[in-house]
């Protein structure tokens, strides 16, 4: 075991160098400007810039006067879904941030990846639980940031730690990464062929008519699964939310076996009806389908990759079009009035031959990730808790 003796308490705002917070406001648009960026925009290794509002540089410079992210700052999601963590590694930073807390580091590294680790511990998370304020949208204040505890050990343990887990991290993000390419890749394979006609003579073929996502695609909703049966003991099978669909993990189970619930599987496209649309490719294993999540299920032994890429621009012109003051939502009628023209058998047949071999290392990548995920997340608890003994171990 680890000896713990040496191991100290310190409040955030002693271990960091600052703790602050983004904006509360809500800046005027812009067509040409900087980004803005919510707790939606932070995935585990990376800002998703895609749906990120722009704003003037006078309102940027405005923000960032305040709380201006540097290279090796957490980013934290305050409000909304809390907890979920970003460690910003880039030198050349061109955003601001809004209802984000950010603690800073002044560019120490290993301070900056123990608190990055320590966040998702255990007593992190019963801290956070703990601290939650709001009955309809749950938030922690600045001040509950700035007071969060952290347990610190003595830095060579402290590194040792940190090298272990970011062996695994390193991994995950790499297979990331290469998920982004793939993802990129058929994003201007689909633009290139469905949108700009290029093969074609950027002419749209006559052949190809008029559809709407039925023709292509079985919705299959999510079922009302009972709250009450819900637990996070992992008794029964996962019940996938809204909320689950980013991480792709599984934080709640049931006992119920709901007679028209769907059991989603690895490999469907996946979609949460309400505040963020985005088509996501299910990595992990198989979990009911709560209800407000749906499934589009093809209906042909090909183009998987053709209906994903179809149906993200119908979901991020709805998210765009929709004036909601609080959550907006997504429905039948809006799938039902989405109209696109559909191509001919060999042509699906063929852009499918080349992205469909994409498409299965992206979610074999995402599965794989997930293992590697729950690797991490057992040896995290132990390492924290200085159950492993690492003290004669030389990297």
């Amino acid at each position: 075991r680890n000896e713990k003796v040496n191991w100290n308490i310190q409040l955030a705002k002693e271990y960091c160098f600052n703790v602050t917070d983004g904006t509360h406001d809500s800046p005027k648009a812009v067509e040409n400007g900087k980004k803005l960026i919510t707790s939606k925009h932070l995935k585990e290794f990376s800002l998703d810039f895609s749906s990120a509002k722009l704003i003037s540089e006078e309102d940027y410079l405005k923000i960032i006067k305040r709380s201006n992210v540097k290279q090796w700052d957490i980013l934290f999601s305050m409000i909304g879904t809390v907890g979920n963590t970003y460690l910003e590694k880039n030198k050349i930073i061109e955003y601001a941030c809004k209802n984000i807390g950010i603690f800073q580091f002044n560019g120490d590294i290993n301070k900056a990846y123990w608190f990055y680790y320590y966040l998702k511990s255990s007593k992190a998370k019963e801290y956070i639980y703990s601290h939650l304020r709001g009955s309809t949208q749950q938030y922690l204040t600045l001040g509950d940031l700035r007071e969060f505890p952290i347990l610190v050990p003595p830095i060579e343990i402290r590194n040792k730690i940190i090298t272990i887990l970011q062996s695994i991290d390193r991994k995950i993000e790499l297979n990331e990464k290469i998920n982004n390419n793939l993802e990129q890749q058929m994003a201007a394979l689909y633009k290139s062929w469905f949108v700009d006609y290029l093969p074609f003579s950027g002419i749209k073929p006559e052949s190809w008519i008029e559809s709407d996502i039925y023709s292509i695609s079985d919705v299959i909703y999510g079922a009302p699964f009972k709250s009450k049966l819900f637990n996070t003991e992992r008794i029964g099978k996962p019940i996938i939310r809204i909320r689950d669909l980013k991480e792709q993990s599984f934080v709640t189970y049931t006992t119920e076996e709901h007679p028209k619930g769907y059991s989603l599987q690895y490999g469907d496209i996946v979609v949460g009806m309400d505040g963020e649309f985005r088509p996501y490719i299910w990595g992990n294993e198989e979990a009911w389908l709560n209800q407000r999540v749906c499934v589009f299920n093809n209906k042909r032994e090909k183009g998987k990759a053709f209906l994903l890429y179809t149906l993200k621009p119908l979901l991020n012109h709805i998210e765009q079009t929709q004036v909601a003051t609080t959550v907006i939502h997504i429905g039948k009628k809006d799938f039902d009035a989405f109209k696109f023209y559909l191509p001919d058998e060999k042509v699906l047949d063929k852009f499918d031959d080349i992205t469909s071999p994409m498409i299965w290392q992206i979610v074999n990548n995402s599965l794989e990730n997930k293992r590697l995920a729950v690797l991490r997340n057992s040896l995290l608890p132990k390492l924290m808790s200085g159950e492993l003994d690492i003290s004669d171990i030389d990297f």
